[in-house]
């Protein structure tokens, strides 16, 4: 995509098919896993003891079933944050969030940074606009630290100098 079209400047993410760096976080997934796995516990649990006692209304299979199915769904929307990630490389930085993943030119891409009161770093664009990483999040410490180094270094390889 053409910069001039529009605020849009990301290119489809099948366009870049080498990356010198793919990162994803650890917090962010293990919280996930953990979060969903409660939700499936709980809704597995109380599905299968909704029709222990009578209390005058006739609970069937598909009542329990239908329980269990909302709580399977409810634990796939808690792992949709796992999918974050993060890659660099000679053709841009490809950002993926909840769903899609967009990849910025190394033209666009001025740098990427965490926000005096964020939970994740950003990546900056032209024209002050950002596009926030959820896989760089400040839980990961010190990995994500190394994430941000690694970030700048592919940045001054690959950035064009002005």
């Amino acid at each position: 995509m053409n910069p001039a079209d529009g605020p849009n400047w990301s290119m489809p993410a099948e366009s870049a098919l080498e990356w010198d760096l793919v990162y994803t976080p650890r917090w962010l997934r293990r919280a996930c896993y953990w979060a969903a796995g409660v939700v499936i516990a709980i809704h597995l649990i109380f599905g299968l003891l909704l029709g222990i006692s009578y209390t005058g209304v006739g609970v069937g299979w598909s009542d329990k079933v239908g329980l269990i199915a909302v709580g399977v769904i409810i634990a796939c929307v808690c792992l949709l944050p796992t999918r974050a990630r993060l890659r660099v490389g000679p053709s841009g930085v490809g950002v993926r969030n909840l769903v899609s993943e967009r990849v910025f030119p190394w033209t666009e891409v001025q740098g990427l940074e965490y926000p005096e009161k964020g939970y994740w770093a950003q990546l900056l664009l032209p024209y002050d606009e950002h596009v926030p990483v959820m896989a760089v999040g400040a839980r990961d410490g010190e990995r994500a630290v190394e994430a941000m180094t690694a970030f700048r270094d592919l940045q001054g390889r690959y950035a064009p100098h002005e």
